[in-house]
């Protein structure tokens, strides 16, 4: 996986291998949330049939007719997390693949009753996959930590880390930086395979990357804070996002008040007592 192969995605509808147990078909739904589209990872070990299905996508008929195509026998799909661009095609998905369909709640698994939990290790497709439960973006995210077959292991991200930009926080903020503390402990020499936007070679630095930005957006809004004479329990998130965000597309501030919401509940929680 080259650095040129990293910085052309795919056109969508086109399978691309992207390591030797990862192949990746890109969604045809761009959006400013989406990015390119939402990416849909096959898993399996060079040489096996069966493969591991990650995030069918949304409802998009001829998405995953080329997903079933290409991954063969089914033997389990995983849902990283609950937002429609990856569970919409959850329903046509089991009537193409007829897999068992796991995810963090309940209520998206189907030919199943058991719901993945973090800690979890998972052999399917001549692979070993490790559950990690990385909430943040949302509560149920999950990513996972792909090894055996051939080549490097792999870290799949879901929306936790994307290939490029930054992930909206959906969740708590001190829940997030937690999980990517925990995907640091595993990262180093793994390739990065996210929801959306490009793969990289390394997941490590992207880590490092996320963890920093994060600690940057808080100095942000603690700089915001105190130019309005404001804390963090009085001020309105919109009014924070006009101040953080300005050099930021006006499309992404409904969902960047989400994460200035949760930064400013984290700022809440973490001001000492008063007397």
């Amino acid at each position: 996986m080259s650095d040129d192969a990293v910085a052309e995605h795919p056109a969508p509808g086109r399978l691309r291998q992207v390591t030797p147990n990862a192949a990746v078909m890109l969604c045809d739904n761009p959006g400013v949330m989406t990015l390119d589209g939402t990416n849909t990872w096959i898993l399996r070990a060079p040489g096996r049939e069966e493969s591991v299905v990650i995030d069918p996508g949304p409802d998009d008929k001829k998405h995953l007719r080329r997903v079933a195509d290409a991954a063969g026998v089914v033997a389990l799909t995983v849902v990283t997390h609950r937002h429609r661009d990856h569970t919409g095609g959850l329903k046509k998905w089991e009537a193409l693949s007829r897999s068992p369909i796991r995810a963090f709640m309940p209520e998206y698994c189907i030919n199943t009753s058991t719901p993945l939990r973090g800690g979890e290790t998972i052999s399917a497709a001549g692979l070993r996959l490790e559950i990690l439960h990385t909430p943040g973006h949302t509560a149920d995210s999950l990513s996972i930590l792909v090894d055996g077959g051939a080549g490097p292991g792999a870290l799949v991200t879901g929306d936790t880390l994307l290939g490029r930009g930054t992930t909206v926080l959906d969740g708590t903020l001190a829940d997030y930086l937690a999980s990517l503390q925990l995907l640091a402990r595993h990262a180093s020499g793994r390739a990065l395979l996210p929801g959306h936007g490009p793969d990289h070679a390394d997941a490590g630095p992207v880590v490092a990357g996320y963890i920093a930005h994060r600690h940057e957006r808080l100095d942000q809004v603690r700089a915001a804070l105190d130019e309005l004479g404001l804390t963090a329990g009085q001020a309105k998130p919109m009014k924070i996002v006009r101040h953080v965000y300005r050099d930021v597309d006006k499309r992404v501030w409904p969902a960047a008040r989400k994460s200035v919401r949760a930064q400013l509940d984290y700022l809440v929680a973490a001001a000492p007592a008063s007397d």
